[in-house]
């Protein structure tokens, strides 16, 4: 059975018009493409490689996103 990862990208559509993606999850990824869709699959590809190249030398960080307000 293969594990399931939730992973966040940060998208960011860069002047030239093209759209760039990291992750704080997986570490090294970075993405770049003409459209949305291709940039996010483009990403899902690097990140599934990093994630197994970084197997077993790396411990993933359970992370918990908690949203909240505060008065500033």
């Amino acid at each position: 059975m293969k594990k399931e990862l939730h992973i966040t990208l940060d998208i960011e559509r860069l002047p030239e018009g093209y759209y760039l993606a990291t992750s704080r999850d997986v570490q090294g990824l970075v993405a770049q493409a003409k459209t949305f869709e291709k940039t996010v699959e483009i990403a899902e590809d690097i990140a599934r490689k990093l994630l197994h190249a970084q197997k077993g030398k790396t411990k993933h960080q359970e992370r918990i996103t908690y949203p909240m307000m505060i008065s500033a």
